[in-house]
């Protein structure tokens, strides 16, 4: 029962890419840098490493699991950034592993803020474990071809930060590569690629008082011919030592979050994310989890 749900979402995200998303995202994504602008690489100013692993729909089985290494770095006298992500996306039978690089060119206004542009490039391997499909597709066509497919694509974006404000918006998978998952000779009317996705985000940052600081945040998720995502919460900072948080992603989960930084550089943040669609008619599986690790290179 489980594996069968899993691949029927599977196959969904397949034949129809325009209704779902085929980058991943993250409910922590506000602290991971440039991971939907590349623009934003090196908009802290310093260098910072970090990781992150996210679990959805636990308890089913074949369900989507995300590891991410990322890092970016800040070169002042190029007032250039460099970002960088190595991820690994499996979900059932599917596997997405691959590296996303990103290049800013930071411009310095008179109000000290910064506005930056940003060119993105990725590679990946999308990958078929036929041995979890055989029993479902049998001789399907498909079952004869290769179980990889390397393709390229690019992206680029745009952004604005300063100490209170941060805006951006950009465009991943602007190619939309081919992966042509069948090579064979017969006629086809559906053809498999990476589609386009558009990406607004932002955030502010309200000094409370003297230990506390409120940050609100918004992102949204655009593919053409689907329904808009939306993602939007506020995080709460006490002496910058620990900070909670409450988010809301629409039409899907509500998440909770909480973190620690430790001498003010590395960071632990967690995320538990409670699913009332599409998996809530089930005993399990209306959650998710996201655990983050991240080191500042302060002075």
């Amino acid at each position: 029962m489980n594996r069968s749900i899993v691949f029927l979402i599977v196959l969904l995200s397949a034949s129809l890419p325009l209704t779902a998303q085929q980058l991943m995202t993250a409910s922590l994504y506000d602290l991971h840098g440039s991971l939907h602008n590349p623009a934003m690489a090196g908009s802290s100013g310093h260098a910072v490493i970090g990781a992150s692993y996210r679990s959805m729909w636990d308890g089913i089985e074949g369900s989507p699991r995300t590891t991410l290494l990322f890092g970016s770095a800040y070169l002042p006298g190029a007032k250039i950034g460099l970002g960088g992500y190595l991820y690994n996306d499996v979900t059932g039978p599917t596997r997405r592993t691959g590296i996303q690089t990103s290049y800013a060119y930071h411009i310095p206004l008179e109000n000290g803020g910064r506005f930056s542009l940003g060119l993105e490039a990725r590679f990946q391997q999308f990958g078929i474990d036929k041995s979890k499909i055989q029993a479902s597709l049998g001789n399907d066509p498909v079952m004869g071809t290769s179980e990889n497919r390397f393709r390229g694509d690019a992206g680029l974006g745009i952004g604005y930060s300063s100490r209170k404000w941060q805006l951006g918006a950009a465009v991943s998978q602007l190619v939309q590569s081919k992966l042509d998952v069948y090579s064979g000779t017969l006629s086809r009317t559906e053809e498999a690629r990476l589609y386009r996705h558009y990406y607004l985000h932002g955030n502010y940052t309200w000094q409370a008082d003297a230990a506390t600081r409120i940050i609100p945040h918004f992102l949204f998720i655009y593919l053409p011919n689907s329904p808009m995502e939306f993602q939007g919460g506020a995080r709460v900072e006490h002496n910058e030592l620990f900070w909670w948080g409450l988010s809301l992603r629409a039409r899907q989960s509500w998440m909770l979050s909480a973190g620690v930084k430790i001498q003010k550089k590395f960071l632990v943040g967690y995320s538990f994310d409670i699913y009332s669609n599409p998996l809530s008619v089930y005993d399990k599986g209306a959650n998710a989890h996201e655990l983050m690790l991240r080191y500042d290179f302060l002075k």
